[in-house]
């Protein structure tokens, strides 16, 4: 296969795995409503990850405290991905798996959401934030792949990708992520979500 026609066949894989996922709206769109909500109630959402998907959680908290697109008030979102300290602390004196979870007992409230980042739904370290999370009640939401493995069932709300690979899910996660957030800015605009 030459470069160009790799290149296309990737795009297409894409872009069928993106029509694949139109059977997920009515999900995202309840996460963006979950998202607004949060927001709108003065709770902060929270957002987590390994690999890749660490590096989408930081990016979409991001687009959050900052903007997408218009001019706006900040929104309350952390990425529990970004204190090395407080990961090598916990990753030493706790364990690896307790990375999140440490994080979400120490600063998870009621009307919180915290936002599971996982290509497969199996990592033992988001299993456990899920837990932490209930314990704390947070509302948890999952952006998954496949059939969405043990996150699926400890999520409140959950959007599947249906693909296995890793780097299409990702992609597909923030697309949506993005769309997420444009909704959760036009619902908070006429609520004071416009510049200050």
């Amino acid at each position: 296969m030459s470069p160009a026609e790799r290149i296309r066949a990737g795009l297409a894989a894409l872009a069928s795995t993106a029509a694949e996922t139109a059977s997920e709206i009515p999900a995202v769109e309840r996460l963006a409503a979950r998202c607004a909500a949060t927001l709108r109630g003065g709770g902060t959402i929270f957002f987590a990850g390994n690999g890749g998907s660490a590096a989408d959680a930081q990016h979409i908290a991001t687009e959050y405290v900052v903007r997408l697109r218009a001019p706006r008030r900040a929104f309350r979102a952390v990425a529990l991905t970004t204190d090395t300290s407080l990961l090598t602390a916990v990753g030493n004196d706790l364990g690896f798996e307790q990375i999140f979870a440490r994080q979400v007992e120490a600063l998870g409230r009621p009307g919180d959401l915290l936002v599971l980042h996982s290509t497969s739904g199996a990592s033992p370290n988001l299993c456990a934030a899920a837990r932490a999370a209930r314990s704390a009640g947070v509302t948890v939401a999952a952006l998954l792949g496949g059939g969405g493995g043990a996150l699926r069932a400890l999520a409140d709300l959950a959007v599947v990708v249906p693909s296995d690979d890793s780097s299409r899910i990702q992609e597909i996660h923030l697309v949506l992520e993005h769309l997420i957030v444009e909704l959760v800015e036009d619902e908070l605009a006429g609520e004071g979500g416009g510049e200050r």
